[in-house]
């Protein structure tokens, strides 16, 4: 199984134009003709996710967050990414990320958050309207049954085994209807008030953004990190169902840089 064939197969379900301005998704490094001796899921790409990669005889790295951001005008092993770049080179080892095109896409990010939470009749929460019907940021979905908000969010903690749950105030409202975005969503908190949300779970908040939103809504900062981890699922299940007998590896390296005390 050639590598390029794994790749092909996220980029049908995920394909690149899905990608937000900012980002830079796709092939990261190497290259995509060699055989697929086995792949390594993850969510960012770090050295020690590169030895695990290594040790596994993996010779294709897939991630969420891509390596490369920005231009790279130096090779000199002088910060992480130039580090990995190097290490993936030397050991024959293709690095490809699917960032806000999984993030966009139906089924995507969001999708499989929801899936964890056990919310029905999910939308996307923003549409897209450049003609890739169902894509867009964010979602929202019901509960099968009301929830306290404490009880909600105790769920929700122990879902995503988040070390902190940051939230606003409790509204004194049951939690029925619920958006969410993976990542950094709070942009999409005034579509999820305009929903009629009744909770809007993401993974960064900014202070100022939680000021003014009491009355309207219930706000619950997961950790980006937190709210991203399953999306190494999704990638199991798209190469898993093409491509049976490609040996997949969930990394076992939590790159999570944030600790809690």
């Amino acid at each position: 199984m050639k590598i390029k064939e794994i790749v092909d197969a996220l980029e049908r379900f995920a394909p690149l134009p899905l990608q937000d301005g900012f980002d830079n998704a796709g092939l990261q490094v190497g290259l995509t003709e060699a055989d697929c001796a086995g792949a390594l899921l993850c969510l960012d790409v770090t050295e020690e996710v590169l030895d695990e990669a290594i040790r596994e005889g993996c010779n294709l790295v897939v991630s969420h967050h891509p390596l490369i951001f920005k231009g790279i005008k130096s090779l000199t092993a002088s910060n992480y990414v130039e580090r990995c770049v190097i290490k993936a080179i030397k050991h024959d080892i293709t690095i490809f990320s699917a960032h806000t095109n999984m993030d966009n896409a139906v089924n995507g990010v969001n999708f499989k958050m929801a899936e964890k939470i056990g919310l029905a009749q999910v939308q996307v929460l923003d549409r897209r309207e450049d003609g890739w019907l169902g894509a867009g940021a964010g979602v929202v979905g019901e509960l099968p049954e009301p929830e306290s908000e404490d009880t909600f969010l105790r769920r929700i903690k122990q879902v995503f085994a988040v070390g902190c749950v940051r939230h606003t105030a409790y509204t004194g409202r049951q939690v029925r209807k619920v958006a969410l975005c993976g990542g950094a969503g709070a942009f999409l908190m005034p579509k999820a008030i305009a929903q009629g949300a009744d909770v809007f779970i993401t993974g960064e908040i900014k202070y100022h953004d939680y000021f003014g939103k009491a009355e309207e809504i219930l706000l619950a900062e997961i950790g980006h990190y937190e709210s991203e981890q399953y999306t190494k699922e999704i990638f199991y299940q798209i190469i898993k169902e093409q491509f049976p007998d490609v040996r997949l590896v969930m990394t076992a390296v939590n790159t999570n840089p944030i600790n809690y005390l």
